[in-house]
């Protein structure tokens, strides 16, 4: 079963071509970095990205040697930021400790911060050609189904019985290949939703066809439940000029930049009608009673954005303020921390949460405050 598994997917493969910039690269920087990007993002989403990357920072030195700010920003739309410094945090390991030289054994890829057991596999077998097997989602469908295993794949359990499956069928010789094929096979034909199971070589003998679970594999134990979260967003216009703050905490978006905001609420906590929103927007955002006039020009629908452990709803409310303020203002509530930037730069120069960039694309498309 083994042999034929091997053997089969190896064929289907050599005439499925699937070309991406990064196939057939040796270079195990780029490497790292398609597999960074690619995590928890469709191919088609990422592939803009590995580019403008690769165009950019030419080398792991390159990369290291770029300023925070300038890297998310490039990363701005990808989602889950913490890849992109976990990538900038390592390639300054590797450029000041390693000499700017990538590992090259498993076990070292597999110590750099960001880098799991899927990634290091897949560095270490496409770089280097070491015979260690990749297992990720794509990986767990297919063998889930065609030996129809029946073990939660989100238990140690799981993880432990696939990995030593997976290895067990790698093809020692060309590790490379069968690892890129086991991916391309889940992705294109062996789909969590209607696989192409008519035109399936493995189907002859694929468990889950012949006693008709292809829908129900692989299993998992538990159903995520996704934190409900709330953020009502000030948006201070002062002239040409708004005020942002960078997310600083250990917290989701951390490192972007956003307008200051009220967390804790629901929508329906937000005052009806002019008078009380602006009475309720003085005792929230200027607590010491010394607010600067100001008027609220629009009150925005909700956004909706959906992260792996969190359900983000915000509204942004846009509240003009004077061109000049007082000097003292800058260091009290709520423009303590923020920076007061020209509204142009919002979209030109700072990296911002993917809901917030949402708001301000139909904002510049539809308000013609921009």
């Amino acid at each position: 079963m083994h042999a034929f598994f091997r053997t089969s997917l190896l064929a289907w493969a050599a005439t499925h071509l699937r070309p991406m910039p990064w196939k057939g690269e040796r270079d195990p920087y780029k490497i790292w970095l398609s597999e960074i990007i690619l995590q928890q993002t469709r191919v088609e989403q990422g592939l803009p990205y590995y580019e403008k990357f690769v165009a950019a920072y030419p080398t792991v030195t390159d990369l290291a040697n770029a300023p925070e700010d300038e890297l998310l920003k490039l990363w701005e739309g990808l989602g889950y930021y913490s890849r992109a410094r976990n990538l900038h945090f390592t390639a300054k390991y590797i450029a000041g400790e390693l000499g700017g030289h990538f590992p090259d054994s498993y076990e070292n890829i597999r110590a750099l911060k960001g880098v799991g057991d899927y990634t290091a596999a897949a560095i270490a077998s496409f770089a280097y050609n070491l015979p260690h097997a990749v297992l990720d989602g794509n990986v767990y469908r297919v063998l889930a189904r065609f030996f129809g295993i029946e073990t939660p794949t989100d238990t140690p359990a799981a993880k432990k019985e696939f990995t030593l499956l997976a290895n067990a069928l790698l093809d020692d010789t060309q590790p490379g290949v069968f690892n890129q094929a086991m991916m391309d096979f889940g992705a294109t034909l062996c789909t969590p939703k209607q696989p192409g199971c008519k035109a399936c070589p493995l189907q002859t003998q694929c468990v889950a066809w012949q006693i008709g679970k292809v829908q129900e594999l692989p299993l998992k134990s538990k159903t995520l439940v996704k934190k409900e979260r709330f953020f009502c967003y000030a948006v201070f216009n002062a002239g040409p000029d708004v005020f942002v703050r960078k997310r600083a905490e250990k917290d989701i978006w951390r490192g972007l930049f956003e307008f200051p905001a009220l967390e804790g609420l629901t929508i329906s906590s937000l005052p009806e009608g002019p008078a009380a929103l602006h009475q309720w927007l003085r005792e929230q955002f200027f607590p010491d009673g010394h607010a600067p006039d100001f008027s609220v020009t629009h009150v925005s629908k909700p956004y909706r954005q959906t992260l792996t452990h969190r359900q983000v709803t915000a509204v942004f409310i846009e509240i003009d303020l004077p061109a000049l303020l007082p000097e003292n203002t800058s260091a009290a509530p709520p423009f303590a921390g923020t920076l007061r930037l020209p509204r142009t730069d919002l979209k030109k120069n700072i990296a911002v949460p993917r809901l917030i960039d949402w708001y301000l694309q139909e904002k510049a498309g539809t308000l013609s405050l921009f």
